[in-house]
């Protein structure tokens, strides 16, 4: 009985050892290599071969965004990928990475994008006190605006009625954002029974600083240039605010309104907060307009004059001052609408020109 009671039991164990070699899971480390091991790149626009060689299938990703395999994965031992990079717009370096895994193995490729270059300061721009230049465009490069701005296109209305379509830079051959010696034009034209014109938006957006630009305004009843500011995380207007640093329309020549726009202020109740200035020769020369936006208040500027002041009142209310985020710079040239068009529109005066000479932003040392 002993006898057998112990050959019960080693055949048990030898039964419980079986099954549980033969539940345990294949483990497939798998080994890769991938060349180059590393990769360093310019703050352009670039694409890099990465050869990768696996002992199996194999996958390959970036959580960066700006960091874009041309597969996902490959069944084949050894394949080339391309590493497609973003252009950094950033003045300062980042760093990323890619991952390859097979099996339980993974490896990590560091990816390595130098700083878009600054500018150097052109010592000829005058910086108002206690500013310092941070950013600007001369318009002196290429015939169209760089890569520091995007176009916003469409012909809806914009919310002000507006006639014209807003196209990326030209409509049938036609070019209605050109850079030529130093100045963007901004045309808006009838081109097969419909005003196109041009709306351009910085890329780049800021929170305080005193905003410039140097503007010479259209001619025409119906023309409604503007240079303004709208909040970088924008969910509704006019909650969010908007500044608009210089604005004036062609029936109301060479009056220069300076304004802004809340929930508590804003031209729907009719309780806008705003200034206004003749310049008689805003539609023939070319004039600088500003704002000064800080903590405590926003001002408007014509040639260096003060003509427009609204103050926070510290009361910490979104309705009353919701200029606290990062605002866009804007330029566009708007044909009638609810303010441009008035009084009507003239479309006699079309092609319209409105010219930018620069744009400058300055903030605090």
């Amino acid at each position: 009985m002993k006898r057998l009671n112990l050959l019960l039991l080693l055949t048990g164990l030898g039964f419980v050892a079986c099954g549980s070699n033969s539940n345990e899971p294949e483990i497939n480390s798998g080994s890769i290599t991938f060349s180059p091991t590393q990769i360093n790149v310019t703050h352009e626009k670039t694409t890099v071969p990465l050869e990768v060689v696996s002992s199996g299938e194999w996958a390959i990703f970036s959580k960066d965004e700006w960091i874009t395999c041309s597969v996902s994965g490959s069944i084949q031992t050894k394949e080339t990928v391309s590493i497609d990079i973003a252009a950094n717009p950033d003045i300062s370096a980042r760093k990323g990475s890619i991952t390859i895994r097979t099996g339980s193995t993974q490896v990590m490729v560091p990816v390595s994008q130098e700083a878009k270059p600054t500018k150097p300061v052109d010592p000829t721009i005058k910086a108002p006190e206690g500013y310092q230049l941070v950013w600007n465009d001369e318009f002196d490069e290429g015939n169209s605006p760089g890569d520091e701005w995007y176009y916003e296109t469409g012909g809806n209305g914009w919310g002000n009625a507006e006639l014209q379509h807003y196209v990326a830079g030209d409509k049938d051959g036609e070019q209605l954002a050109l850079v030529k010696d130093g100045v963007l034009t901004i045309t808006a034209k009838k081109i097969g029974g419909t005003v196109y014109s041009i709306r351009v938006n910085t890329k780049k957006s800021w929170k305080y600083g005193y905003f410039e630009a140097r503007l010479k305004l259209p001619k025409g009843k119906g023309t409604w240039p503007a240079f303004w500011m709208m909040p970088k995380n924008f969910t509704g207007w006019p909650a969010d605010g908007e500044i608009d640093i210089m604005e004036e329309v062609g029936y109301d020549p060479n009056v220069i309104v300076s304004t802004i726009h809340c929930n508590a202020y804003n031209h729907n109740k009719g309780t806008q907060k705003s200034g206004t200035i003749h310049i008689p020769t805003a539609q023939t020369d070319f004039h600088v307009y500003a704002v000064e936006w800080t903590e405590e208040y926003i001002k408007g500027y014509a040639d260096g004059k003060v003509y427009f002041t609204f103050n926070n009142d510290g009361k910490g209310n979104k309705d009353t001052w919701p200029f606290n985020t990062p605002f866009y710079l804007k330029l566009n040239l708007a044909w009638g609408g609810n303010w441009g068009g008035a009084q009507g529109v003239d479309e006699s005066v079309l092609p319209a020109t409105y010219e930018i000479d620069y744009v400058r932003v300055f903030q605090k040392k």
